[in-house]
C-alpha cells in the first residue's frame, strides 16, 4: 500500500502519515478524557476521526484538489463497531456536532442520520494499519436523560478537538506544542500562602474578620470533595482571595487539575486575573475575554490549520474567563468554542457573582453546572455575597445533589460588614443628577445605560472624572481603575460614572454612591463600593437608590427592578439574608419558572434526538452575540501589525484581548458602512480603522442601542 498522509508541512519539507496523526490523535486524547474515566472511549475516537483520510479523494486534496468529507468514514465505523455514540463527535470534529436526524433524512442532510447514507470514496486501507481495540458495553444507566448523554459526547467531543489539533500543531512546528509548562497547583498554592502572609496577625476589627472567614475557606478546602458549594461573603469580606484559597487547597487535596474562576463582568476579570498573575505569575494564568472562532472546513489547508489551532484550550492553572464563555460552551456545537470543555473536568470552578446567571437560561446552565459535580469530578463554588437561592432550581430540576455552605457563621459576616444605609430618591432631571455628583467631591454614580453614563461624564468638572464601560477595552480600564483607587487613597477629587461593571468585584472605596433603579442583588453590589473599609459612620455612608423622573429601566432592568420594590415593602430591612432569600424567590416566580428555560434547551434534549446544532443556536446569551474589534493603541499597535502580517496563534489572541471591545451586530454594521473597521479573514477578525472612533476616555464610540445597556 502507497504510504497514505494526513498532512504536508507548509514548506512541503516534511510529511505526517494518516496512520501517525490517528495513533498520537489518540494517545492524547485518552489522556484528556482519563479526567472522567473515559479513556477507552477518548481512544477509539482518535484512532478514528480520521481513518476518512485513507481514500485516494483526499490523498489528492492534498496536492490541491477538491475538498473531501474524511469525518463521515470514522463516523459509519464508529456504528459498525458497536460505538454508534461516538459518531457525532466524529463527525463533527470540523464543522461542529451535528444533530442526530431521524431515519427520514436523506444523504443531503447535514445531520448524523443523514450522512451516514452517503456514498464515500473507498477508505479500506486503514484496515491494514489500524486494529480497534474490543469495546465494553455502554452503560446506559449513567446517562439515563438525553441531557447526560449529549453532555457527555460533547466533552468527549472536546478531548478530541484539542487532541487533532495538539497533534496537528505538533507536526506542522516540527517540535512539540507548547503543553503543560506550567508550575504544579502545590506550587501555586505555597505562592498564595506567601501573599497573605503579611494579612497575620490582623489588627482592625474587619481585617479579623476577613482573616477568619480566609481560614475558614482553607479548611473546608482541605476535606471538600467533587459536589456544589456556596460561598456566601459580604462585599469587602475579602470574597476572591478567600474563593481562591479554598479552591487552591481543594484542588491539591483532590489532585486536581486547574482552577477556573468565571465571572459575568470583564472588569472583574481584568481586576483578577491582575492579582492572580501577581500571586501565581503571569506564566500561569490565561486571561480569556473573546477571541476569534473561525468556521472550519471539512478539508482545511495550512493556512486555514493555523486559524484553526489558535482556539481557546484553557490548559493553564489558572484560567480567569466569562461566564457568558463558560456556559456558552458547554452547549456549543463548533470545535473553537468546544476545544476548552474536557479541561474542566477535574478541576474547581469558582462561579463569581452566581446571581448574575441570565434568567432565560438559568435551568439548563444549573443542570450543567449539577452534572460537571456528578460525573466530571469537579468541585463548584457558586460565590456572591447575594446568593441567589439555586437550592429551590435544584429542586424544580429534580437534582439530588447537596448544596453546601464554605463559610460559617454567614449571619454574624453580614452584621459585622453592614457598613452603610441606604435612601431612594427621585431626580426631577438629568441635570439636576449631575449637579448633585459635582456638589461631592468623590463619588460614584452607576446607571443602566451606557449612553447616560457618558452623558454624564461629560458635564462633570474634568479633573478626577472617570466613565466606566466596556466601550474601554481591558488594558484602558484596568489603568482607569489603578488611578481611581489612588486618587480615593490619598484624598483627591474623584468622580466615576460607570455602568454596572464596577458593582462587582472592583475594590474600590467611596464615600457616597448612587445606583440608578435595579435589582435588590445590584443595589446591593453597589453598595458594597461605599465606605468598604468601615472607616467613615454608618450614617455619612449613604447609597441612594434613584430614578429619574419621565424616564423608565430598560427592557432587562423591569422585573428586577419590581422584585426590588416589592421586597422594599415587604422587608424593613433590605440588606438581610432573609430578605436577599425572598427577593430571588420573588424575581423567579415574577419571571416564570417556565421562562428559565425560554428555549426549551432541556425539554429538546428529552423529546428530540441528541439536537446538538438546534440547541447551541439556541444558547445566545446577549453578551455573546458580539464581535470583538481590536484597537491599535498603544501595545495593540503592534499586536494588530502582527494580525495584518498573518500571525494566527493563541498566544497572541490571549494578548489582543486587552485590546479589543465587543460590539453587537448592529453596531459592527454601522462601523463597516462607515469605513471605522477594516475586516481580516473574510470577517473573521476586525480592526478598528478611524483612530478617531477610540477616546481615551470614553473608548469605542459607537451609536447606543438597548441591546448594549449592561456591558
Amino acid at each position: 500500500m502507497a504510504k497514505k498522509l494526513a498532512h504536508i508541512s507548509e514548506d512541503h519539507s516534511r510529511e505526517q502519515t494518516v496512520y501517525e496523526h490517528l495513533t498520537g490523535t489518540a494517545e492524547l486524547a485518552k489522556q484528556f478524557a482519563a479526567a472522567f474515566g473515559a479513556e477507552e472511549d477518548g481512544y477509539l475516537l482518535g484512532l478514528l476521526h480520521d481513518i476518512g483520510k485513507y481514500s485516494d479523494a483526499f490523498q489528492h486534496r492534498l496536492d490541491g484538489g477538491v475538498r473531501v468529507d474524511h469525518s463521515t468514514a470514522g463516523a459509519k465505523e464508529a456504528c459498525a463497531h458497536g460505538v454508534g455514540y461516538l459518531a457525532l463527535a466524529i463527525a463533527g470534529h470540523h464543522g461542529g456536532i451535528p444533530n442526530f436526524g431521524s431515519r427520514a433524512d436523506t444523504k443531503n442532510d447535514a445531520t448524523l442520520s443523514g450522512r451516514l447514507k452517503r456514498n464515500l470514496e473507498p477508505y479500506d486501507d486503514w484496515k491494514t494499519e489500524v486494529t480497534l481495540p474490543p469495546v465494553k458495553p455502554f452503560n446506559m444507566r449513567e446517562f439515563n436523560t438525553g441531557f447526560r448523554l449529549s453532555f457527555y459526547i460533547r466533552m468527549l467531543f472536546s478531548c478530541l478537538v484539542d487532541a487533532d489539533f495538539i497533534d496537528t500543531e505538533t507536526f506542522m512546528d516540527g517540535a512539540l506544542a507548547p503543553r503543560g509548562s506550567y508550575d504544579a497547583l502545590p506550587a501555586l498554592l505555597d505562592r498564595l500562602e506567601t501573599y497573605i502572609a503579611p494579612w497575620y496577625p490582623p489588627k482592625a476589627e474587619l481585617n479579623r474578620k476577613r482573616c477568619a472567614i480566609l481560614d475558614a475557606c482553607k479548611a473546608s478546602g482541605s476535606t471538600a470533595a467533587p459536589g456544589v458549594y456556596t460561598l456566601t461573603v459580604p462585599t469587602g469580606g475579602g470574597k476572591t482571595t478567600a474563593a481562591m484559597a479554598f479552591a487552591l487547597t481543594a484542588a491539591v487535596q483532590n489532585c486536581m487539575s486547574r482552577v477556573i474562576y468565571a465571572a459575568p463582568y470583564t472588569s472583574i476579570i481584568d481586576q483578577n486575573a491582575d492579582t492572580f498573575e501577581k500571586i501565581f505569575g503571569t506564566e500561569n494564568v490565561i486571561e480569556h475575554h473573546s477571541s476569534a472562532e473561525y468556521l472550519f472546513s471539512e478539508s482545511p489547508n495550512p493556512a486555514e490549520y493555523r486559524k484553526m489551532l489558535a482556539a481557546e484550550n484553557w490548559d493553564a492553572p489558572v484560567i480567569a474567563t466569562t461566564t457568558v464563555q463558560l456556559f456558552e460552551s458547554l452547549f456549543a456545537s463548533k470545535p473553537a468554542r468546544c476545544r476548552k470543555l474536557h479541561n474542566l473536568a477535574n478541576s474547581v470552578l469558582i462561579l463569581d457573582e452566581v446571581q448574575t446567571l441570565p434568567m432565560p437560561y438559568l435551568k439548563p446552565f444549573t443542570a450543567a453546572l449539577a452534572e460537571l459535580a456528578r460525573k466530571y469530578g469537579v468541585i463548584v463554588v457558586l460565590c456572591t455575597a447575594t446568593q441567589p437561592a439555586l437550592d429551590g432550581v435544584f429542586a424544580d430540576l429534580k437534582i439530588d445533589l447537596p448544596i453546601k455552605e464554605i463559610c460559617p457563621n454567614v449571619p454574624e459576616n453580614f452584621e459585622t460588614f453592614r457598613r452603610t444605609k441606604i435612601a431612594q430618591h427621585t431626580f426631577d432631571s438629568t441635570e439636576s443628577l449631575t449637579a448633585e455628583l459635582i456638589a461631592l467631591p468623590q463619588v460614584l454614580c452607576i446607571v443602566n445605560r451606557i449612553v447616560d453614563a457618558q452623558k454624564i461624564y461629560q458635564a462633570l468638572p474634568e479633573d478626577g472624572a472617570y466613565c466606566l464601560t466596556t466601550h474601554l477595552c481591558p488594558a484602558h480600564r484596568k489603568a482607569r481603575i489603578k488611578e481611581i483607587r489612588e486618587r480615593l487613597k490619598i484624598g483627591l477629587p474623584c468622580r466615576v460614572v460607570s455602568t454596572s461593571l464596577i458593582e462587582a468585584g472592583v475594590d474600590v472605596d467611596f464615600p457616597r454612591v448612587y445606583r440608578e433603579e435595579a435589582g435588590l442583588d445590584s443595589v446591593l453590589q453597589a453598595a458594597g463600593r461605599c465606605n468598604r473599609e468601615g472607616k467613615r459612620p454608618l450614617d455619612e455612608s449613604l447609597v441612594t437608590v434613584f430614578t429619574v423622573q419621565n424616564t423608565t429601566p430598560p427592557p432587562y432592568m423591569r422585573q428586577p427592578a419590581a422584585a426590588m420594590k416589592n421586597i422594599s415593602k415587604r422587608m424593613e430591612d433590605i440588606t438581610s439574608l432573609a430578605a436577599i432569600r425572598a427577593y430571588f424567590e420573588f424575581y423567579r416566580d415574577l419571571y416564570g419558572k417556565e421562562d428559565l428555560d425560554r428555549e426549551k434547551i432541556l425539554i429538546a434534549f428529552e423529546n428530540e434526538m441528541l439536537p446538538f446544532a438546534s440547541v447551541a443556536e439556541k444558547v445566545r446569551v446577549i453578551e455573546s452575540c458580539t464581535t470583538p474589534v481590536y484597537i491599535p493603541i498603544d501595545q495593540g499597535e503592534a499586536l494588530v501589525e502582527r494580525l495584518y502580517r498573518g500571525e494566527r496563534s493563541r498566544t497572541l489572541f490571549r494578548k489582543l484581548g486587552q485590546y479589543s471591545v465587543n460590539v453587537y451586530p448592529q453596531q459592527l454594521s454601522a462601523l463597516r458602512e462607515a469605513g471605522a473597521v477594516q475586516s481580516i479573514d473574510g470577517g473573521a477578525l476586525y480592526v478598528l480603522a478611524d483612530p478617531r472612533r477610540y477616546d481615551s476616555a470614553l473608548g469605542l464610540t459607537l451609536d447606543q442601542t438597548d441591546t448594549a445597556l449592561f456591558i
